[in-house]
């Protein structure tokens, strides 16, 4: 059966940089090819893209992940139904969860305690979820419409009672199972305590690692007293950072029919089958190409775009080029680790696609900058980032539309 899977590389290089930290505070690494390699975490550039999405994307096509999903959702009770007291929404939300979800909603421990410790009643704080709950604007809405109308005034008992009813708690876990966001659908959900309302992610994104060895060197740093005198000799604060800089080969594999068929065939019925899908591509390729993780970026200033993308829309699986790099590219005689990084992939890539029997009707796009970039103009159609954007969401379309 043939798939529609769209596969991005991205070759990107980082000047001195701390991206993505241990519990040490140094930046993260790892062995391939028997050398020690830069790495970014994919839940750092996951994390990135998320954000990125916020100026992609409106409000209503994302989700919120968060502990505190009963204050989230308390704001939307009182939103609809202004009239609503807050200390009393909050609790119709905390029912409300608990009955969609099967998790507990509570107030933490440590709230508690801290309460307590201020001579407070126990319930002063808002009550939490013990784990990161992901939830879509939509499902949040649909939850806040039906609290409201399951509330009958007099009390959380009453709200309690009609939530047992099989036929109201099956709506509240409806609400929460439809209607799915487009990171929900690209990135997945686990919900811990209802394994059924779990979202199978459509996404998966590789470590990013660099392209050759990476050292880690340290800055020592002082910081001056504005205060000081002349008279007053040296600083007010040392310490030191930990950084790299590198060049990066990152990968990211989207499954196309699991985000269609998460997504639905849309909310309108103008709509094509495929636009919710399509526009879910369009949004992570571009948020996930132009992102960057933000760790100590105040420090280093490192904001860089890649300096060549392929994207290619596969008819089978998802195939990795990071096989390219298993051996560490070599420094170019002119300095530096770009060119030789391109060199190696426009050679690695038709030999394992001919390998391996890559189907002739599989299309591929390049964006490239430089001169650098030069041996990768034959791995697919040159173009521009709003290019390439543009094509590939028509090309997901039009395989989806067509039923392949």
């Amino acid at each position: 059966m043939s798939r529609t899977i769209v596969d991005i590389h991205i070759l990107q290089t980082v000047p001195p940089s701390n991206l993505n930290r241990d519990d040490t505070g140094t930046p993260k690494s790892a062995l391939y090819g028997g050398v020690r390699r830069a790495r970014v975490s994919s839940q750092a550039w996951k994390r990135a893209t998320r954000k990125a999405f916020n100026d992609l994307l409106p409000p209503s096509e994302l989700g919120v992940r968060t502990k505190k999903v009963a204050e989230v959702l308390a704001e939307r009770i009182t939103a609809l139904a202004p009239a609503t007291d807050p200390a009393h929404a909050v609790g119709l939300a905390a029912e409300m969860l608990q009955a969609a979800t099967g998790s507990k909603i509570e107030v933490p421990k440590r709230k508690r305690k801290d309460d307590q410790a201020e001579g407070e009643a126990t319930n002063g704080a808002a009550p939490e979820s013990s784990y990161l709950m992901f939830l879509s604007t939509r499902q949040l809405d649909a939850l806040a419409a039906l609290a409201i109308e399951l509330d009958a005034g007099d009390g959380l008992k009453s709200f309690q009672a009609a939530l047992k009813k099989k036929e109201n708690k099956t709506a509240a876990q409806q609400a929460v199972d439809t209607r799915h966001s487009v990171d929900i659908a690209l990135f997945g959900r686990m919900v811990a305590d209802s394994t059924d309302l779990n979202v199978e992610a459509a996404t998966q994104v590789a470590h990013a690692i660099s392209v050759h060895k990476s050292e880690i060197e340290s800055d020592y740093y002082t910081a001056v007293d504005d205060k000081n005198t002349d008279a007053e000799m040296g600083a007010g604060m040392i310490g030191s950072i930990d950084f790299n800089s590198a060049t990066l080969y990152r990968y990211a594999a989207v499954d196309v029919d699991e985000l269609h068929r998460t997504l639905g065939t849309g909310l309108r019925s103008d709509e094509a089958p495929s636009t919710p899908a399509q526009k879910a591509v369009a949004a992570f390729l571009e948020g996930f190409i132009t992102s960057l993780p933000t760790g100590k970026i105040n420090t280093f200033g490192n904001h860089t775009l890649p300096s060549a993308v392929i994207v290619k829309l596969r008819t089978r699986r998802p195939v990795s080029f990071v096989g390219a790099f298993e051996q560490p590219v070599p420094q170019g005689a002119n300095g530096g680790f770009l060119e030789e990084a391109c060199k190696r992939l426009g050679s690695y890539v038709p030999q394992l696609e001919k390998a391996f029997g890559v189907p002739d009707g599989e299309q591929g796009w390049v964006l490239r900058v430089g001169e650098e970039t030069q041996a990768l103009k034959d791995l697919g159609t040159s173009v521009t980032l709003a290019e390439l954007v543009k094509d590939v969401e028509a090309a997901v379309a039009g395989r989806l539309e067509s039923g392949v």
